[in-house]
């Protein structure tokens, strides 16, 4: 009943939004309360994607025409430079990761090109500590995408994304994870004062405090996972 549920909110352009099914009439926004456009619902390839690993983890028929009409709206909503938009988390970081993550959970090659393409955006915008960031500026102006100091956060999720591609011993990988252990604090704990999500693009901004904990805990976590699962089950972190 939960998957039929699930099913029945995709929405005709093949994705999914948050809260409703085609919620996506731009008409609606010339509403004189269409309070700063909330009042639409649009389908975002992070929510797709994130339906798509659901799927993923309940052994779902990947073959099922909803996964393809999913697939087929992630490649159309492909950025030309490789990375995907992120609604709910700041910004092409978040939504690139998000991607590369669902493709993966629903047993997609991820060897394609076009899948490729978003790994390789991931690593173009590693800084120079070997961690991401990426500012709530995006949103206004594309052209700052992928640029901005490094967090916590959004190294978590670069790092994630790119392991969903199956290389593990990526150097963009292995000095994420540096960044991740040399940056966490005594108390175990990451420090970060940006705002890394999304309440309405270029309206407000969301600090979630504990992203900068439990997305480092989730990437590391992940790693060690894929580690034991491509046969290396005595694996540990070689980042010194």
């Amino acid at each position: 009943r939960a998957l039929a549920w699930q099913l029945s909110f995709q929405c005709r352009d093949g994705g999914w939004g948050a809260f409703d099914k085609d919620v996506i009439d731009g008409w609606l926004e010339n509403m004189p309360f269409a309070d700063h456009n909330a009042i639409l619902d649009p389908t975002c390839s992070d929510l797709t994607a994130r339906t798509l690993e659901l799927f993923g983890y309940i052994d779902f028929d990947r073959f099922d025409p909803s996964v393809k009409e999913a697939l087929r709206y992630l490649i159309r909503t492909q950025e030309d430079d490789g990375s995907w938009y992120g609604r709910w988390g700041v910004n092409y970081i978040y939504g690139t990761w998000q991607v590369l993550r669902g493709l993966r959970a629903i047993g997609q090659d991820m060897t394609q090109d076009w899948i490729l393409r978003g790994r390789d955006w991931l690593e173009s915008c590693q800084n120079d500590d070997g961690g991401w960031g990426e500012t709530c500026a995006t949103y206004e102006d594309p052209s700052a995408k992928g640029k901005g100091d490094s967090t916590a956060s959004q190294t978590a999720w670069a790092i994630m994304g790119i392991c969903a591609c199956g290389d593990l011993n990526r150097p963009s990988v292995q000095r994420g994870l540096r960044y991740l252990l040399s940056t966490q604090q005594p108390d175990g704990s990451w420090h970060e004062p940006q705002i890394t999500g999304t309440g309405f693009p270029g309206v407000f901004y969301l600090k979630y405090d504990m992203y900068r904990q439990n997305f480092p805990l989730l990437a590391l976590a992940t790693y060690v996972n894929y580690k034991r699962s491509f046969g290396h089950p005595r694996s540990f972190f070689r980042c010194g």
